[in-house]
């Protein structure tokens, strides 16, 4: 009966519905994804299995959440922003993780998964705050805000500059250069989440509402959400599928 309502619901759906549209495609995509990692699984040794594992979790768990998200729009015409932070503050940790697993090569301490994990937690929960408790509360949601941004920078700064870096560098080779591409989706992938708190709040902090409708810029925001939550987890994978593979062809003509 279910399955028979969701086929309705995506029946009926508008043509100019990019919204739902972007669930719909976002959701396959990370489901397809995932079972692209997980089938692959046998053809990694155990030190790179864990690595691709986590990237079939990540995707995994996006498009579970992704169906309940596109549930949820289609019944209520209205972003599933809750579901969306439970998503995120899921997967997020988990792409900090991958960051550890693969400079595990160089050294790397579990302080530093750790690290990268509370930073992430630190900078969704508030954000979450900041987006959906202090709604209405201008001052509360710069301050929210301003907590979550730090976080995420401090982020930014560890894999580009601070312990992250010197250890990628460290390995060297195949490593330093997954390492790099991950870092530009954190630096310019995940800037879309602080992009889409400041647009996305009511008025815009710092002024900027590129749309005056409350409802019709959410609703764009979610768009810009979809299509960048399936580039940055399912690109996420990529890069760390293809680190496997390549370290692994290494291993076999040494």
């Amino acid at each position: 009966m279910k399955s028979l309502l969701l086929s309705l619901d995506v029946a009926q759906m508008a043509t100019d519905d990019y919204v739902g549209f972007t669930f719909f495609v976002g959701s396959m995509a990370m489901m397809a994804a995932s079972a692209f990692f997980f089938l692959s699984l046998s053809n990694f040794n155990t030190k790179w299995r864990t690595s691709v594992l986590v990237s079939g979790l990540i995707t995994f768990i996006a498009a579970v959440h992704y169906f309940y998200m596109r549930d949820y729009y289609s019944s209520f015409d209205e972003s599933p922003t809750f579901f969306r932070y439970v998503d995120w503050v899921l997967t997020v940790p988990l792409m900090c993780v991958e960051f550890y697993l693969i400079l595990k090569v160089a050294g790397a301490k579990v302080g530093l998964m750790w690290k990268l994990i509370f930073l992430s937690v630190v900078m969704l929960v508030t954000g979450y705050f900041g987006e959906v408790v202090a709604l209405g509360n201008p001052t509360a949601q710069w301050v929210w805000g301003l907590i979550s941004g730090i976080a995420y920078f401090v982020i930014v700064y560890i894999i580009w500059f601070g312990e992250a870096k010197k250890l990628a560098v460290s390995a060297g080779g195949s490593v330093l250069k997954a390492h790099k591409i991950l870092c530009w989706f954190v630096l310019v992938g995940w800037a879309i989440y602080p992009l889409g708190y400041i647009l996305g709040t009511e008025g815009g902090l710092f002024g900027l509402q590129l749309v005056e409708d409350p409802k019709a810029a959410q609703e764009s925001m979610d768009v810009v959400y979809n299509i960048g939550d399936a580039i940055n987890k399912i690109g996420f994978g990529l890069v760390i599928y293809a680190l496997a593979t390549s370290s692994m062809k290494e291993k076999e003509t040494a």
